[in-house]
């Protein structure tokens, strides 16, 4: 079953006088959405009893609640003791994951650096095989680490490089990031064809049940030359991409992911319009 939710709380939120994340499930769950994500972006701060609390009114409200881990993980450092510092960070963030009792982690794979492109995806393939090690030996293999593709070209994480890195090992899930993939190719998702061409490549170089089961974002992202600038809502009509070819493509191809919205401050408004778009397609 495909799902639809926010990344974090809205601004209508905390306008309508809701203050805690506790209090979104149950505002989510009367909108007709049924995900949400929690970002550790900045550091995993958030305490295990408030945490199982959170978990508690996701589970009481069928809302699937995952986590986003610390945006400066990096696994193309080539100090071994940044590496083991970005290990922990995911290690961490299950951790709290599993207080919130959800299954899907996303990480972002890291970035080019000093090195040549090609060196860094390999360091970031043997890191993986490493860390996929790493949490198992820590009790956290029925984790889901999702991968996700980036949208600024000193990082790593073309929607390929993402599935080749998913192929490490079976704890991998890819995140497309779709407002990535247009920021980085300047705009190329506009049809559902575009859309079909990155699917058709992910169900041919990946198991059917990961491909089915994928982890999305989804939000109009402006972009320069070098990729990535920043989150927009869906009412802007300068830069996209449109999500009605992308619903096409997901029912076309029967699958069942979830669909998480990073809008500006209309991530939940923005994640009930893809909702309705899927149901109505």
């Amino acid at each position: 079953m495909i799902k639809f939710g926010p990344s974090g709380n809205s601004d209508e939120f905390y306008e309508q006088g809701f203050s805690k994340t506790l209090q979104a499930p149950k505002w989510l769950s009367e909108k007709g959405l049924n995900a949400y994500e929690y970002s550790f972006g900045r550091g995993v701060l958030l305490n295990e009893n408030t945490a199982k609390l959170i978990g508690e009114e996701c589970k009481k409200y069928n809302i699937e609640i995952s986590v986003h881990a610390p945006y400066y993980i990096n696994l193309a450092n080539p100090s071994e003791e940044m590496i083991e510092k970005s290990f922990n960070y995911v290690l961490s963030s299950l951790k709290a994951l599993r207080f919130l009792g959800g299954k899907r982690c996303v990480v972002h794979p890291g970035t080019v650096g000093k090195m040549e492109r090609t060196q860094a995806v390999n360091l970031i393939k043997n890191n993986l095989i490493k860390l996929a090690k790493f949490l198992r030996e820590n009790g956290f293999g029925d984790m889901k680490i999702c991968l996700e593709t980036m949208g600024k070209n000193n990082q790593i994480g073309t929607y390929k490089e993402i599935i080749d890195f998913c192929k490490t090992d079976y704890i991998y899930l890819p995140t497309f990031d779709f407002g990535h993939i247009n920021a980085l190719t300047q705009g190329s998702l506009k049809t559902e064809d575009d859309y079909e061409e990155i699917i058709k490549y992910l169900f041919n170089n990946l198991d059917e049940e990961r491909a089915k089961n994928i982890h999305i974002h989804f939000s109009k992202i402006e972009y320069s030359k070098g990729g990535e600038v920043k989150h927009l809502t869906f009412e802007d009509n300068a830069y996209g991409p449109e999500f009605m070819p992308l619903a096409k493509v997901l029912k076309k191809y029967k699958m069942a992911p979830v669909v998480i919205c990073e809008s500006k401050g209309t991530m939940a408004k923005d994640a009930l319009t893809m909702k309705k778009i899927y149901e109505n397609v």
